[in-house]
């Protein structure tokens, strides 16, 4: 119930559906407001990736990915900054505000949030992170805010790396000690048949995750998710959801439920 997540931090990534959908993003915005006011911690981690590809292909720049992540070249890092650290991530600001609360757009690249190196030559720009700086986040929550966070990182000398935002989301979550980590996906959850969306898996361990990987359950795109998940409950997080994002009012119904709607994945029984 959202009463046990009172003074408590609760980090949710944001992307996919949820944020195309005009719809949906206001549903989404009303719910972390709602949320917020209730005395919940909110920290809001934000991706982009469909604004990222439209803006390039207007510049008439082709995206190009390689397993599931975008090849980064100097001019693409560059738009990456630009649409999430700018139109994005401002205008998910203005939204908050508009609705009565205090926000603060951030980047990794404030406070040295997120550092970062190169994950793989191929990628160019993509970067794993280092270390995460929490401070400024700390800071924020503790002034009211809801800090609504970029995902991208700085280098050693003054480069820009593109970040994934599951990882982010994870890292962010577990500097924070955050009770709760909500991630927003196109899918009902974790499915015992990808085909079959009655299949959902309500609840399960990492262990039992890397089982169900070994086997072929978990394939794809839910493989870094749950890798994420399970990074963020060994750095202290005690839940990780996956939800569907595309559903209305997933947030609040993921916090104000007895059981999550979507996947929870936690070492407590």
């Amino acid at each position: 119930m959202i009463t046990d997540y009172v003074n408590k931090t609760v980090v949710v990534k944001y992307g996919g559906s949820a944020m195309k959908d005009e719809a949906l993003k206001e549903q989404v915005v009303s719910d972390l407001v709602q949320l917020h006011k209730a005395g919940v911690k909110v920290v809001l981690v934000h991706g982009g990736g469909p604004e990222i590809s439209a803006l390039m292909i207007k510049l008439n720049k082709k995206p190009e990915f390689y397993n599931g992540l975008r090849v980064t070249d100097r001019e693409t890092v560059d738009i990456v900054q630009m649409v999430l650290c700018g139109k994005v991530n401002k205008t998910l600001v203005k939204m908050i505000e508009e609705k009565g609360v205090c926000a603060v757009g951030l980047s990794g690249i404030d406070g040295k949030l997120i550092e970062a190196e190169t994950l793989d030559k191929k990628l160019g720009y993509v970067g794993k992170v280092t270390k995460v700086n929490i401070k400024i986040v700390s800071d924020m929550l503790a002034l009211g805010y809801i800090p609504v966070i970029s995902t991208v990182g700085c280098g050693g000398e003054g480069e820009v790396y593109n970040i994934n935002g599951d990882t982010a989301a994870a890292r962010i979550a577990g500097a924070l000690g955050a009770e709760r980590l909500v991630l927003m996906t196109d899918t009902p959850g974790l499915l015992a048949d990808k085909d079959d969306p009655d299949s959902l898996i309500r609840r399960i361990t990492p262990e039992e995750t890397e089982e169900l990987k070994k086997i072929g359950v978990i394939s794809g795109g839910m493989i870094p998710k749950t890798e994420c998940c399970a990074e963020a409950l060994s750095l202290g997080v005690r839940y990780a959801v996956i939800i569907d994002g595309r559903a209305p009012h997933s947030v609040l119904n993921d916090l104000c439920s007895d059981e999550s709607p979507g996947t929870t994945i936690t070492g407590i029984k």
